[in-house]
């Protein structure tokens, strides 16, 4: 194995990388400035779609993670199909995933290690306990870099949701992607496909970028949520395509009673330029694990086709703190169940030990400069009773109807606020402030 230690090797010619006889043009953040890089192939590697790479990508991150203080490390994976279980990964490092280069999950149970619970959720989301690790795992990392040429990460679910739908599961199933604890966070320019459930999952994290992903999955597939920021501060998502089985995006901040012990928010979110695919579900949700509270999400430019709702905020008694301060703007939609969806009674518990009197607080909800075509239902608006969501905002909303619409389009109970500019009216507990008054967007930068 040859290991790269002259830092310009890394920049010649335009930032081409040579490994061996593979030639990787790259611009991306977190490569130019890597001091050593490697390939995967220098550690035993094989891209023949059967033999397993596990101890590959271990030993190469382990032996990469000694530079992490001398100017950090790239890892290269070459063209070929790189079947592999879980891997962790290491403090200022890249992982470059080939435009040819595929990353195939095994489907072995036994080789996934079974880890704890979040602290913030109490147990796995599928089962009581633990859950399997995630297929690309990190940990109290700083500055770590998983990106591509629109190379590929393929879950190969479909046992795993077998599994899930007979019952047969004794562990929470993995995603294909969590980074935990950790700061300076970059997941960009991949394809990632048919994760065993959530796909994108920062936890407990803060300055994390989610750019120009396409993430595919079969509309039926269970849990396979796009991205799940969770419990992060000065999050940015944008430029990413999801076609999913669930939502496409879902905020999230921990479960009831450990949630909000763990009490650690959702805050400095932004989700811009999405185009989302999600016939059974939200394309942005808000919760319903969301009792370490969430705040300041700014969405714009979303773009909505053949989806049950645009954007849904889900919670429930037993859930405390909030969801507040979130502002939309520029969705366009085309074939939707339903346009905004608010629900004060969403399902389940970790346990019998929530808190009846966690009650959440919904406020200050913004809405604007919505199109949309070919809607079932305009709005399903149902807060808590004794608890109304309130200060909610739509303005500058035009929804076309179906040819078999619902009869009644705003259906609303326990919430307060208003609106402006709105076809079909909506109900009276939005009141009318007439024309050309907007709903706010924030226009200072927050992330």
């Amino acid at each position: 194995m040859e290991m790269w230690t002259n830092p310009r090797r890394n920049q010649v010619l335009g930032r081409i990388l040579l490994f061996g006889t593979v030639v990787v043009l790259i611009d991306i953040k977190g490569v130019e400035s890597r001091k050593y890089s490697a390939s995967l192939t220098d550690f035993g590697g094989v891209g023949d779609g059967v033999t397993s790479n596990t101890k590959a990508f271990q030993a190469a991150i382990f032996n990469l993670s000694q530079y992490a203080s001398d100017g950090g490390s790239l890892l290269l994976v070459p063209p070929g199909k790189w079947l592999t279980a879980s891997f962790n990964l290491t403090s200022h490092f890249t992982l470059y995933i080939h435009k040819d280069a595929t990353l195939l999950a095994s489907q072995d149970e036994s080789e996934w290690a079974v880890i704890d619970p979040l602290p913030s959720y109490g147990r796995g989301r599928d089962t009581n306990g633990g859950r399997y690790i995630s297929l690309i795992f990190g940990t109290n990392l700083t500055d770590v870099v998983i990106t591509g040429d629109n190379g590929t990460i393929d879950g190969q679910g479909v046992t795993w949701w077998d599994k899930f739908h007979k019952g047969e599961l004794k562990y929470t199933r993995p995603y294909l992607i969590e980074i935990m604890y950790s700061d300076e966070v970059q997941i960009s320019n991949l394809t990632l496909m048919n994760s065993p459930s959530w796909n994108v999952h920062p936890v407990y994290s803060s300055n994390v970028v989610v750019q120009g992903l396409t993430v595919l999955a079969p509309v039926t597939s269970p849990n396979t949520d796009g991205i799940n920021p969770d419990s992060c501060t000065n999050t940015r998502i944008e430029d990413c395509y999801i076609v999913s089985g669930d939502d496409c995006v879902a905020v999230k901040s921990g479960w009831d009673e450990y949630g909000i012990k763990f009490g650690m928010p959702t805050k400095q979110l932004v989700i811009r330029r999405l185009t989302c695919i999600s016939p059974f579900s939200a394309v942005i949700a808000l919760g319903s694990e969301m009792s370490g509270g969430i705040e300041d999400v700014r969405a714009e430019d979303i773009t909505c086709i053949n989806s049950e709702s645009a954007v849904r905020i889900k919670t429930a008694v037993g859930r405390g703190n909030y969801v507040k301060d979130i502002y939309v703007r520029g969705m366009t939609m085309k074939t939707m169940k339903m346009v905004f969806w608010m629900a004060g009674n969403y399902g389940s518990h970790p346990d019998n030990d929530y808190d009846p009197n966690a009650i959440p607080v919904i406020q200050n909800i913004n809405f604007r400069d919505i199109i949309a075509e070919n809607v079932t239902m305009a709005a399903r608006l149902e807060g808590i009773p004794g608890h109304p969501f309130s200060g909610i905002c739509i303005s500058n909303a035009t929804i076309g109807l179906t040819q078999k619409p619902k009869k009644i389009q705003w259906n609303c109970t326990e919430i307060a606020g208003v609106s402006s500019n709105v076809t079909p009216q909506p109900c009276n507990l939005l009141t009318d402030q007439g024309p050309d008054n907007a709903c706010n967007f924030p226009e200072d930068q927050t992330v």
